[in-house]
């Protein structure tokens, strides 16, 4: 193994591991953003929607009501890791109309 080789190896290693989080954050977004919407149902129709964020893992959601259309905010953490990477938080928001019309 060369020295330039050996030099190099921790900065491809560093790229590798950013862009698997980016794939991570990416992920998480995709199935917030179906939870919100799932969970703006519910809500319309009188229902919890709690069981659609709970596919998510440590999502919190508020509900807020806006004329006739019941919306769900939902924030979860982005890659549930230590460190700088771990400050990432991902949200979401999803409105339907209210009783189900």
């Amino acid at each position: 193994m060369s020295a330039e080789f050996a030099a190099a190896l921790p900065a491809v290693a560093l790229v590798l591991a950013c862009c698997l989080g980016g794939v991570a954050v990416a992920g998480t977004q995709l199935r917030l953003q179906d939870a919100a919407a799932l969970a703006a149902r519910a809500e319309a129709r009188g229902d919890s929607g709690s069981a659609a964020v709970a596919s998510v893992r440590g999502a919190s959601y508020s509900v807020r009501s806006s004329g006739e259309l019941v919306c769900a905010d939902l924030v979860a953490p982005g890659l549930g890791v230590g460190g700088p990477l771990g400050a990432i938080e991902v949200r979401a928001t999803g409105c339907a109309l209210a009783d189900g019309r």
